[in-house]
């Protein structure tokens, strides 16, 4: 059931109670993990921090912690499916359940004793009515016996045949009237369950009850700004959504500053400065040289078309009409020269729209610790993003997780710019492979969608066998194909993307994502899609993501399970 006072439903509950924190492996749940967190330490309130990386994770932890446990808060994991009967937990069992998955499982909404949801209900939810999807047993039942009670004998036989015939007629009737309203229940759960998207970010949900509580911290304000940023990073929300919560934040971070303005500490030497700025799309432009970042930024290379010649030629226009010296743009941002830095964002936006690039600007937040250290939240993105799923050394995800969550803490700023180097390398990583997919014409045309695979030999493959790295890549090629391509029909298809995950076990890794428009609602079909595709070819497949449109399927059984996508998506 969904809770309305977060306060009294949810904190108080917990606040004298050993709880279970089942947290998934995103940066929007990294940071409401960290919001919540200082709140328990605020309140004494003993928790447990397990992470999960799907639904397999999330069943043994459960099994795990059960027997110690009976309140457990699962934060970006759980709600889209059925909880209750997945996991059978005891009846005095309770689950907290902040999730931003849409759309919501049913049972877990007309659940009223052990599921309830942290979820908000002015998002566009769209649950069917009780009476649509659940009817009572009893009703089925009555007058199934009521031909029964006359065989006494008593009465003349005619009179009791008469009477059996009304109560079959009824029956029949009944009988009917059940079909009916059946067929009608899995037409209107297909609906509702037929596309995957987003709601409000899990770290803005936690934010607000540290403000319901009076216990929002500037620390606690910034995570949720870098929440809602991964929303937008990773493609997960629309334009309009991700302004009106940019919006809601703002007023917070107004009041916040509007509170310490009063403080001697505002400008001591540990203080921390929250802004909305109205700043570049160049991707880690402050810690890389402003040449770099419009080269592995999405934005300006997709536009640019960079693997070209003519687009590289169009760069170099593009920096001539700035009037920016090479030497300049080459090095790092910090090192350049203060008189270029302070009108950099003018100057660069006046020729980006001479380029056709009119929304080079975005409406964002950037945060000062000290006097040194400035970054943007799409930097924490980025860098945390890399640490979550960061290949270098043979760590296990729970290091991974462990480190992330240590990064967003500014006590760590080593850890964060350790994350900075690897999102660049990332970063460059993905931009090479775009071009070279391009350049090779990889994604093909497979009349319901686009395919592109990545076969075993490509650069950086480890990288991306991890879910976040594919999908970026998955988002930032469709939009350089859409761009780069002249037939009209591909620019409005979908992209499924596949690479090697496991060589030992054979088995790939396997995204789709929705068709690339700026008027897209990002709302995804391919969990239901991939669904039936597999149970149809009896494919090999995993369905443990907590997004649907992220599964493994084993290497041999890649084409039949293709062949039945197109068949079943024609």
């Amino acid at each position: 059931m969904f809770i309305t006072d977060i306060r009294k439903e949810f904190y108080e509950v917990v606040a004298n109670q050993r709880v279970a924190l089942l947290v998934a492996a995103d940066i929007d749940a990294l940071c409401a993990c960290k919001i919540l967190q200082a709140l328990f330490h605020c309140d004494q309130v003993q928790y447990t921090l397990v992470p999960v990386t799907g639904w397999q994770d999330l069943g043994t932890a459960f099994l795990e912690h059960k027997e110690q446990f009976r309140y457990f808060v699962l934060i970006n994991c759980g709600a889209n499916v059925d909880l209750l009967e997945m996991l059978q937990p005891d009846d005095d069992t309770i689950f907290f359940i902040c999730d931003t998955h849409r759309p919501v499982d049913v049972v877990n909404v007309y659940n009223d004793s052990q599921v309830k949801l942290l979820i908000k209900q002015d998002d566009d939810l769209g649950v069917p009515s009780y009476d649509d999807i659940f009817r009572d047993e009893d009703e089925e039942e009555e007058g199934d016996d009521s031909g029964n009670d006359s065989d006494d004998g008593s009465e003349p036989s005619g009179k009791r045949r008469r009477y059996d015939e009304g109560a079959l007629e009824r029956r029949i009737e009944r009988q009917r009237a059940k079909r009916e309203w059946e067929a009608r229940r899995r037409e209107i759960l297909f609906d509702y369950e037929q596309y995957e998207y987003h709601g409000t970010s899990a770290s803005l949900m936690i934010f607000e009850l540290a403000w319901v509580l009076t216990k929002d911290t500037k620390d606690m304000l910034w995570w949720s700004v870098i929440g809602l940023t991964d929303q937008w990073v990773h493609d997960k929300i629309t334009h309009m959504k991700y302004i009106t919560d940019v919006a809601t934040l703002q007023r917070h971070v107004s009041r916040h500053n509007h509170r310490n303005e009063d403080e001697e500490n505002s400008l001591s030497i540990d203080c921390m400065r929250i802004s909305f700025e109205y700043d570049l799309r160049l991707t880690l432009y402050q810690h890389w040289s402003l040449y770099e970042s419009i080269c592995n930024s999405c934005y300006t290379t997709c536009n640019f078309k960079l693997w070209t010649l003519n687009g590289q030629k169009k760069l170099q226009e593009f920096l001539a009409d700035m009037g920016l010296p090479l030497k300049q743009v080459r090095q790092k941002f910090h090192s350049m020269d203060m008189s270029i830095k302070e009108n950099l964002k003018d100057i660069i936006e006046e020729s980006s729209n001479k380029y056709g690039m009119k929304d080079i600007r975005i409406q964002t937040f950037g945060v000062h610790f000290g006097f040194k250290n400035r970054f943007l939240a799409s930097d924490m993105v980025h860098a945390t993003t890399a640490l979550l799923e960061s290949t270098e050394k043979d760590e296990n995800d729970g290091d991974n997780f462990i480190k992330a969550l240590d990064s967003l803490s500014r006590s760590n700023l080593e850890r964060l710019h350790s994350g900075i180097d690897q999102a660049k390398k990332k970063l460059i990583a993905i931009q090479q492979t775009v071009a070279s997919c391009i350049c090779t014409n990889l994604i093909l045309s497979q009349g319901p969608f686009l395919y592109c695979y990545l076969t075993e030999g490509t650069p950086d493959i480890k990288l991306f066998s991890k879910p976040l790295a594919l999908t970026l890549l998955c988002k930032y090629l469709l939009k350089a194909f859409v761009l780069s391509t002249r037939n009209k029909r591909c620019k409005l298809l979908p992209l499924i993307m596949a690479a090697p995950r496991d060589t030992e076990k054979g088995t790939v890794i396997v995204v789709g994502i929705p068709p690339e428009s700026e008027t897209s609602d990002k709302k995804n079909f391919f969990g239901r899609a991939f669904e039936k595709a597999a149970e149809s070819t009896s494919s090999r497949t995993l369905h443990d993501h907590f997004d649907t449109s992220i599964i493994e399927l084993k290497m041999e059984d890649r084409s039949k399970f293709l062949d039945a996508l197109i068949t079943l998506l024609s």
